[in-house]
């Protein structure tokens, strides 16, 4: 059994709409995918539809941006199979909000350095919920001033620690996050550590029982970083799960639907947990 749990459409910041993204999993022979779109559950019922008529089981999920305080660092946090998805609804039209805030300034700072217009990078974003650097770069890329999305313009321009047109805001408290998961009866499972150097957070969060599992299968983590992970989640139960983070043309790095995967096992302590909580009062 094949179970991707981590992909983009163009509803966030992936290049390939619902229905490519569907389709592209039956060619790759997937069992079961997740759409986790940043911060909306957009997908939700369309995914639903094509992935019966495609014979793929549809896990629903959504990975959620959060704010680790303690450290002032981003964390991403994926909530599958939440019974009570309007719980979640507030969280992820204030995280649009923030992270549309942070674009328009970066457009700004964009447009002063280089003559591309507005329209050139909202019309990538038509299907999006919200406003992604992708986009930016795409427009700069169309207009030949980049040959690729994660080159050294890139890093000019969006680098978070030096970047000349970076801008970022704090996101919703990721203690907050979590526990909003679990009151839409969700299943919280930390994205990527090794990404955004969450080790440490993800610790604290399993020790007080406020995390249900860790994403060890993805690309930013190397086999030493994963040995870190698994023993974290033996140590304290996790589910460890896995997914490719696949976003078409704005992947940064290669990788396709099915690189990454979560096995049956813990597929199914998923699935175990979220009807648990579904039946919760």
């Amino acid at each position: 059994m094949i179970c991707d749990l981590h992909c983009h459409t163009t509803l966030s910041d992936g290049s390939l709409g619902i229905e490519d993204v569907i389709a592209q999993a039956k060619r790759m022979n997937i069992d079961w995918l997740s759409i986790t779109d940043h911060d909306t559950m957009a997908s939700f019922s369309r995914a639903g539809v094509l992935g019966d008529r495609a014979g793929i089981k549809i896990l629903h999920g959504v990975e959620l941006s959060a704010w680790d305080k303690e450290r002032n660092s981003k964390v991403h946090i994926l909530c599958y199979a939440p019974s009570k998805p309007n719980r979640l609804e507030g969280l992820c039209l204030k995280s649009c909000e923030i992270r549309k805030e942070c674009s328009k300034e970066m457009i700004e700072k964009v447009m002063a350095k280089f003559p591309i217009t507005q329209e050139s990078i909202l019309k990538r974003t038509t299907a999006s919920k919200s406003i992604f650097k992708q986009h930016i770069m795409r427009a700069l890329i169309d207009y030949g001033y980049a040959l690729e999305f994660y080159g050294e313009l890139d890093r000019e321009l969006f680098n978070p620690k030096d970047g000349s047109c970076y801008v970022e805001r704090e996101y919703p408290d990721v203690n907050f996050v979590v526990d909003l998961i679990r009151t839409a009866r969700g299943v919280a499972v930390m994205a990527h550590p090794a990404q955004y150097d969450n080790l440490e957070l993800l610790e604290e969060l399993a020790k007080n029982g406020k995390i249900d599992g860790v994403e060890i299968g993805h690309f930013s983590a190397d086999e030493k970083c994963r040995k870190k992970l698994s023993a974290i989640a033996k140590k304290y139960d996790l589910i460890e799960t896995g997914g490719s983070d696949f976003h078409g043309l704005y992947n940064k790095v290669p990788t396709h639907l099915g690189s990454e995967t979560t096995t049956k096992e813990n597929l199914d302590r998923i699935l175990k947990l979220a009807a648990a909580r579904s039946k919760e009062a």
